[in-house]
């Protein structure tokens, strides 16, 4: 029988491997020792945060982390299944995410969201090309406590401040922390428009959410 350390590393190397059956059986297995909020915890979302890692140095392409995102998610749906009634695993906080409008590219935004999600926050990713209003709105009905806005051109940046307009109109400023990000965006601009922080990629934007809402 596998230790509990060897079972850890099974699990997150079935994720770094990015082969949904791999992470199935590496379930299976740990399912007899171990618990289902543990497995996910402490194997599958290690293995999503070390894929994020080597995305990040070039060592894995956007494809694979797609895939290994999916991977761990079938995992994931199975162990929920199994979960007593009335347990989650505790989340860290709620976060809505999605590009702004006027702004169709997607994958970057959605590697920040499935790195978030699983780091243990509640993600609602809603899409790109997001009216201004939409992003607000999300944000009272799930009571959120971050947007995260995502923006790739110059020209659709300013949407990331209107948000941030819309925040204090609403009176919900203090309440919602914002994060920016894109390849345009940048510390100065954050500052600028006065969001919370700016992150450059998915890893930081972790690391970033954790350090305001933990």
């Amino acid at each position: 029988m596998a230790t509990k350390e060897e079972l850890i590393q099974e699990l997150s190397d079935a994720v770094i491997s990015c082969k949904k059956d791999a992470v199935l059986a590496a379930v299976e297995k740990a399912k007899q020792i171990m618990e289902p909020a543990e497995i996910i915890e402490k194997g599958l979302a290690a293995g999503m945060n070390q894929v994020g890692v080597l995305f990040e140095r070039g060592k894995l392409f956007l494809p694979h982390v797609m895939m290994a995102a999916d991977a761990m998610t079938a995992g994931v749906k199975v162990l929920e299944a199994e979960l007593p009634a009335g347990t989650e695993t505790k989340k860290l906080g709620v976060i809505v995410n999605g590009t702004v409008e006027g702004d169709v590219h997607d994958i970057g935004k959605s590697i920040v969201s499935t790195m978030l999600q699983s780091a243990g926050f509640e993600v609602h990713d809603i899409g790109r090309d997001v009216p201004i209003k939409n992003f607000v709105r999300k944000a009272k009905e799930v009571d959120a406590n971050m947007i995260g806005l995502s923006a790739l051109m110059t020209t659709t940046l300013p949407g990331q401040r209107e948000v941030i307009e819309l925040l204090k109109e609403e009176g919900l400023r203090e309440k919602i922390k914002v994060m920016v990000g894109g390849a345009p965006a940048t510390q100065a601009w954050a500052d600028k428009i006065g969001a919370d922080c700016y992150a450059e990629n998915a890893s930081e934007a972790v690391a970033k959410a954790k350090e305001l809402l933990l």
